[in-house]
């Protein structure tokens, strides 16, 4: 069994740290650079940056932040945001990137999962994928969770995988921010469907939530922003309650 991943996410904006709730009403949390430091050392798996307004704002992602925090980092780094092409990909993972995340750019461009999965190779490519449940099902969303598509979570997920991800990366819209628990329905309905690693996001807000959705789905990681950005969970207790609770973690 793979051990579990515990990943915090930086969401980036105008080259500072936000955290919202359901995709909206933005706060500032922290120096990005200080941020990756200090997950590095309190014992984080691996890291994401999302550069979360790159899309709507048709631009590329901060290419010299990405730089500044990959020196900082020896975990593995993840950066999305803004991604259209083999060129993008090929300079973030040449400013320091190990995997990179792509979104709204593979909804609307199925084939670029298969193009830069056979370019760099699956295990870098994460689809990232924003999800809602809406009229009784689970749909996917883009440009920063802006826009509803007519694709439906678990197929796109399915796709997703034939076309060539190697990891997907699965937030719920509804629980973004709430701290009310991670969705555990949907999570566990990609996770029992694909056979690539799904790391599950939206709405961890204490302990005993990274436990649940570890134990109740096959997600082999939980990410969360908030509740380690405000020092409400610390990593390391964290890890260190998952092991007291049976559950294998790095």
């Amino acid at each position: 069994m793979l051990k579990k991943r515990i990943i915090p996410c930086l969401d980036i904006k105008d080259g500072s740290t936000v955290k919202g709730i359901n995709f909206e009403g933005l706060r500032n949390a922290g120096d990005p650079i200080e941020l990756a430091k200090k997950y590095e050392l309190e014992g984080a798996d691996e890291l994401v940056f999302l550069d979360i307004t790159a899309t709507i704002e048709e631009r590329k992602t901060f290419v010299e932040l990405v730089k500044d925090i990959a020196k900082e980092l020896s975990i593995p780094f993840t950066v999305g945001g803004g991604i259209s092409s083999v060129e993008d990909v090929r300079k973030l993972l040449d400013a320091g990137a190990d995997k990179i995340s792509i979104n709204s750019s593979a909804v609307k461009n199925p084939q670029l999962i298969s193009d830069l999965a056979k370019e760099f190779g699956s295990q870098c490519i994460v689809v990232a994928i924003d999800t809602k449940f809406v009229n009784n099902d689970h749909f996917v969303h883009v440009k920063g969770g802006r826009e509803i598509t007519d694709l439906k979570t678990l197929e796109w997920a399915k796709k997703a995988e034939i076309l060539g991800a190697g990891e997907i990366l699965l937030t719920s819209m509804d629980g973004d921010g709430t701290k009310n628990g991670f969705d555990i329905n949907i999570t566990k309905m990609v996770s029992e469907n694909i056979n690539i690693p799904v790391i599950a996001s939206g709405g961890a807000g204490k302990v005993e939530d990274f436990e649940t959705v570890f134990r109740e789905t096959q997600a082999t990681g939980a990410l969360a922003a908030s509740v380690f950005h405000f020092n409400e969970i610390q990593i390391q207790d964290l890890k260190e309650t998952l092991k007291i609770k049976k559950i294998k973690v790095r």
